[in-house]
């Protein structure tokens, strides 16, 4: 493959990268301001958020494999034009409802391009000058999730919470017309295998089922859901325990303890972590009167550092044990955490900075080093199985920490504005859910220790 065509793969898929991560950290700055002007409730605002990982958790294994049957660049093409017309729409939504709708083929678009990006990558790079071209592209992943908070809130105090939305299109459009006119290659190295319907079939309706199970809870119609979905967890382990061509190699599971116990870690930490930018961002704009631009500028603080840490713990789990290093990185994510717990209407900014780093710190020291330990633990011929696999319990992780919290809030202060009267309740359920996340966080430590050695 030519150096022009190496150079096309890099830059659809960097750009790739960059899109969904920036997407996912700048909307949080936003979501207060969209909260005031569509009168969205505390709950509403969380599925604003949740709507976008649901569809993307449902879509991102199922969308892979489609991409392998019948090709990695035209999945990838169609993942961007879906993208960027949802996010074109999004700019005139006018109500929650549309809003929220919108957000469900954003979140498939992003699926199908997170999906196939790094597998283009793969594909178009010999062994040689993977390395390279991979860690530009993680170095996009980390820079959309560093800018995010602080441009969103820029673009929303300056522009608006839509103009969040507008930026994708025309960076949308550079990818469709680079991918469509200069990267040649189709990569479907499974082209002739069936797609396991029936296992996607289940494995959608049981995600469908417990977030919306979830969201109806304290109800008892919630608890009859969530039981339903419990059911469809046992159901689709069966299924693809038999498939010939399952869209997850439950056996994996079976036979792996590393591999389990790394993905039950990392499910644990995404659960325990995502949902506090979310949290913090309704903080500090309702509760502390911080504007969108001088919120995103705290918030900012945790992906900076994450940035900065994640090289040094990727090369410290290449010398030392993997599960030690992520450990080490659990126990300070739940200190941070512990400390966050205690939040009060005066609590100082550099407090939560502090917070904020130490989480950042906490969480390089774990990412980098538990996706070694995943990827460690396989043979060569599962990379991409162990890749997906670990990518769909980020994203089942993030979505269960955003459901944790929507239950939370509905407990406390019910489907209403956040509202002055309402700040000690607001300020409750906050306390509340971070030392919920705490707890877990905590627990996952285990998870972390029991997983086995690498080496």
């Amino acid at each position: 493959m030519d150096n022009t065509n190496r150079r096309s793969a890099l830059l659809v898929s960097t750009l790739g990268s960059f899109l969904t991560p920036f997407m996912g950290s700048s909307i949080n700055t936003a979501l207060p301001s969209m909260g005031k002007e569509l009168a969205l409730d505390t709950v509403s605002l969380g599925w604003v958020t949740t709507s976008y990982l649901l569809a993307s958790a449902i879509f991102l294994v199922p969308f892979g494999r489609v991409a392998d049957i019948h090709g990695r660049k035209r999945v990838f093409i169609v993942g961007v034009f879906i993208y960027t017309v949802a996010s074109l729409l999004l700019t005139v939504s006018e109500s929650p409802a549309m809003v929220i709708a919108l957000r469900i083929p954003q979140g498939i678009g992003a699926a199908m391009i997170f999906g196939t990006g790094v597998a283009i990558l793969t594909s178009a790079f010999p062994v040689g000058e993977r390395g390279k071209a991979l860690g530009i592209n993680s170095a996009s992943v980390y820079l959309g999730l560093s800018l995010g908070p602080f441009l969103g809130g820029v673009l929303t105090q300056q522009l608006g919470w839509r103009s969040i939305f507008l930026v994708n299109v025309p960076l949308g459009l550079v990818i469709i017309i680079v991918a469509s006119w200069r990267l040649r290659g189709e990569w479907a190295e499974a082209r002739g295998e069936r797609l396991d319907l029936l296992g996607s079939l289940i494995y959608s309706l049981t995600l469908t089922t417990l977030m919306y199970g979830l969201y109806l809870l304290p109800a008892s119609s919630g608890m009859w859901l969530i039981s339903i979905g419990g059911l469809g967890v046992v159901a689709f382990f069966k299924v693809e325990t038999k498939s010939q061509n399952p869209i997850l190699n439950v056996n994996l599971f079976r036979r792996n303890t590393t591999f389990t116990f790394s993905n039950l870690a990392a499910l644990m930490n995404y659960s325990a972590t995502y949902a506090v930018s979310f949290l913090l961002s309704l903080y500090l704009q309702s509760i502390k009167g911080l504007s969108p631009q001088n919120a995103g500028l705290v918030l900012v603080s945790q992906p900076i550092v994450q940035t900065a840490f994640s090289p040094l713990a990727g090369r410290l789990s290449d010398r030392m044990e993997p599960r030690i290093i992520a450990s080490i990185g659990m126990a300070l994510t739940s200190a941070a955490l512990f400390a966050l717990a205690v939040l009060i209407q005066g609590t100082n900014l550099e407090l939560i900075i502090a917070c904020l780093v130490l989480l950042g710190i906490g969480l390089a020291l774990f990412a980098s080093p538990n996706t070694n330990a995943v990827m460690s633990s396989v043979e060569k011929q599962l990379y991409g199985v162990a890749s997906a696999t670990i990518g769909t319990m980020r994203l089942l992780g993030q979505m269960l920490s955003m459901g944790i919290t929507m239950l939370i809030f509905t407990v406390f202060i019910g489907r209403t504005q956040i509202m002055p009267e309402y700040y000690p309740l607001f300020l409750q359920s906050i306390r509340t859910a971070l030392m919920t996340f705490a707890a877990l966080s905590f627990t996952g430590i285990s998870a972390s220790l029991v997983r086995g050695k690498v080496r």
